[in-house]
């Protein structure tokens, strides 16, 4: 099989995650990263209400975690509106309250992936409607081949997720993949930066929206699996997640200049 080295074809390398001597530093660059997603969810329409939240681990206190005060909306949060929240559910840095289901899901997930630096949660309207169904995506399509046999189905729906109990299960359910979809609930990604969480979403959701449009106009024809798990080791990687965020970021930073306040 001929191959193509994406290198020849540029005269730069690509772009790599940063690295930070500062934990300052590396806070800041988070939490900027955090605001954004929060914004890049307003603009794709994943806000419902008072729900969704995105978190942050703090890169020096490790059980700490930055999120969205609650009740504010997604495309009005800035890097100074972000509340910092410890293992017991306290709020430490911040003056806004914090949505309860947001610490009893986050906390858990953070506390059994240590790998996890954040987590993305919203009722987004394709990822909600295919939950319904309590299935996994299937290998439609290159982008949802980022998810192949990376993903897996929370089945126990019962209610505002506000029991530790509960959230750890949904943590257990999740493993070490890169994706839950809750039953009747919506969807949830993790990764090790704000970045690729965010992106994951933003990608699963489309994917959702594809599968039920295939769906809808007849019977779609599946990726075979040889195929599927090498277009999941091309774009579903932790780079081709973080790269694929950046493009994202400098629009929203560019047009929306006062979420980095």
């Amino acid at each position: 099989m001929l191959t193509i080295d994406p290198s020849k074809f540029s005269k730069g390398e690509l772009p790599h995650p940063p690295k930070f001597e500062r934990v300052e530093d590396e806070r800041l660059h988070r939490k900027q990263r955090l605001a954004a997603a929060f914004r890049l969810f307003a603009r794709y329409g994943f806000d419902e209400g008072i729900a969704g939240h995105i978190t942050a681990r703090d890169p020096e206190l490790h059980d700490h975690f930055w999120v969205n005060p609650f009740g504010l909306y997604f495309g009005h949060i800035r890097v100074s509106d972000l509340v910092l929240v410890n293992h017991k559910g306290e709020v430490v840095e911040g003056d806004k309250p914090v949505n309860a289901a947001a610490f009893a899901i986050h906390s858990q997930i953070h506390k059994a992936r240590p790998d996890v630096v954040a987590a993305a949660h919203a009722h987004s309207l394709y990822g909600k409607t295919w939950s319904t169904l309590g299935r996994l995506l299937d290998p439609l399509t290159q982008d949802a081949c980022a998810f192949y046999e990376d993903h897996a189905v929370f089945q126990d729906y019962t209610g505002v997720v506000l029991d530790l109990e509960q959230s750890q299960d949904i943590a257990t359910t999740l493993g070490q993949k890169k994706a839950v979809i809750l039953r009747n609930h919506g969807l949830l990604t993790v990764g090790r930066s704000v970045d690729e969480t965010a992106w994951w979403f933003i990608t699963m959701d489309r994917s959702c929206q594809s599968q039920l449009m295939a769906e809808a106009a007849g019977k779609p024809v599946l990726i075979n699996p040889d195929t599927a798990s090498l277009t999941y080791r091309q774009v579903g990687s932790h780079f081709m997640g973080w790269f694929s965020f950046q493009s994202l970021y400098d629009m929203i930073v560019r047009q929306q200049p006062d979420l980095l306040d």
